[in-house]
């Protein structure tokens, strides 16, 4: 169990994510020296709390992360396979289009954080169970593999940030090309 921050190192800490949730939106590569700056603490403060950039990118993601997974169980619990592997690809491709820290904490091979850990593999988890009852229902092709599914994910995600214009429009085309891909799986 863990022990309560005191009152001013919760406030250091929700500064700490706010000022790296603001750097992340705006593309700005995540320093935790400049995250210090911008926050009106000191280096070391930082440091206390988000030992590497890594654990601050993920402490970012968590809530998208902890709604993914929620919303994989969910669609888990939808009877119908393939509207619930529609529902949640879309999900997915929407929160990997709007939440600028989803991608390099999804895409990282190593975890800094255990809860990380545990909320991607809640994710893909999902995600596999749910292909693979839509496959077994004969609503996707039989040849359609979980193996694919993270690959093509990502691949709608980046090609919706890099052609899809502006920050708002980014979801609607993410959501088309989603939807050719799924009329291209589905059985």
């Amino acid at each position: 169990m863990t022990t309560p921050l005191r009152k001013d190192a919760a406030r250091n800490w929700e500064r700490i994510v706010t000022v790296a949730r603001d750097l992340i939106d705006e593309g700005t590569p995540l320093q935790l020296n400049d995250v210090a700056r911008r926050a009106g603490l000191g280096v070391g403060t930082v440091y206390r709390h988000f030992p590497t950039t890594e654990a601050l990118l993920e402490t970012v993601a968590t809530p998208c992360l902890t709604e993914l997974a929620a919303h994989g169980d969910r669609a888990l619990a939808d009877d119908d396979p393939w509207r619930a592997l529609n529902g949640f690809l879309s999900r997915t491709v929407q929160a990997q289009v709007s939440d600028a820290s989803l991608p390099p904490v999804m895409a990282a091979s190593a975890d800094a954080l255990p809860r990380t850990t545990e909320l991607k593999g809640a994710v893909w988890s999902a995600g596999e169970r749910l292909l693979d009852r839509a496959r077994h229902a004969g609503v996707v092709r039989a040849d359609v593999t979980s193996a694919d599914l993270v690959p093509l994910m990502c691949g709608i995600a980046h090609a919706a940030t890099v052609h899809g214009g502006t920050p708002a429009a980014r979801v609607p085309t993410a959501h088309r090309y989603l939807t050719l891909l799924l009329e291209g799986m589905h059985a």
